[in-house]
């Protein structure tokens, strides 16, 4: 069965002190990296977060704004994915129908993603795990990407709970085996796996002081950054910057005038047409090409979106 699949590797880590959880190593690899391999399978994989090392050929995406919520970063993991050109995948497979979501604060998911994939079932909108209490995992499903997409365009994710995000969709709810869905939230929960407790990273003394909600940005920035320059290298591009900034002010205008998997589309028919224009003039014209189709996108956007 083809599916893509989304990590989520994001939040604060307030009950660990501010360590990185997904840094955290059970059995000698990172929570992050034993999240990717249960997800091997996957066409494509997505981490939502700031990952320090980004495996080869898996994307990363960010929540907006940083720290929105799990909702929100599932959110972010759909756009990142749909975002792509439609159609076959770069592997020459056929557009998946399924969609992993997976935490990466679950040592043994790879036992619970197995389970998932033997369980699914086409006459509903996905397949979802239940622990031993009975309790559904939202974090830990198999859904369809039309119904999860959907869900995820009509509300507003910011703070919303994954619970509250996927209650419209019908899941059938598959029991896991044990140990499957042990999470690590707290220092005593990584203890069981042998974790011992430590401080968090010395804060720079450039950032002591600094608000919280810019630390976010940065954080994020240097992520889009970190991915802008990979991605630039990988398509021939190294000379070229990349105005971040107003890149994600035209797609967060395309998103808020008129819905949410505008954004992608308008930035890449910015791009294509600041392409040309800067092939058809030279490439001393290209950030002024560029400038005059962010212009252009922009005042439409919010004209139809009043």
């Amino acid at each position: 069965m083809i599916f893509d699949a989304i990590v989520l590797a994001g939040g604060r880590a307030s009950r660990l002190d501010g360590v990185s959880k997904p840094e955290l190593e059970v059995e000698g690899r990172s929570l992050l990296a034993r999240a990717l391999d249960a997800a091997s399978g996957a066409r494509r994989r997505v981490i939502v977060g700031t990952p320090s090392e980004i495996p080869p050929g898996v994307m990363v995406a960010r929540e907006y704004p940083a720290f929105g919520g799990p909702a929100a970063a599932i959110g972010a993991g759909v756009l990142a994915l749909t975002a792509a050109p439609a159609g076959r995948g770069p592997l020459g497979l056929a557009s998946p129908d399924n969609l992993l979501v997976l935490a990466s604060d679950l040592p043994h998911s790879a036992k619970a993603v197995v389970e998932l994939l033997a369980h699914v079932d086409d006459g509903t909108d996905g397949v979802l795990a239940i622990d031993s209490g009975g309790r559904r995992q939202p974090l830990l499903g198999l859904y369809r990407y039309g119904p999860l997409s959907a869900a995820v365009r009509a509300q507003d994710l910011t703070g919303l709970s994954v619970r509250a995000l996927v209650d419209s969709l019908d899941l059938a709810e598959i029991p896991m085996p044990e140990g499957a869905t042990d999470d690590i939230d707290t220092w005593a929960d990584a203890a069981r796996f042998g974790i011992a407790q430590r401080a968090a990273p010395a804060e720079p003394a450039d950032r002591k002081g600094q608000p919280m909600s810019d630390r976010d940005d940065e954080a994020m920035r240097a992520a889009l950054s970190e991915w802008s320059n990979r991605l630039t290298a990988a398509l021939g591009l190294e000379a070229m910057e990349v105005d971040i900034d107003a890149v994600l002010a035209l797609a967060g205008t395309a998103a808020h005038a008129l819905l949410r998997p505008a954004a992608p589309l308008t930035t890449y028919l910015v791009g294509y047409a600041a392409g040309i224009a800067a092939a058809e003039k030279g490439a001393a014209d290209a950030d002024a090409a560029f400038g005059r189709a962010v212009a252009i996108a922009t005042h439409l956007a919010k004209s139809e979106g009043r």
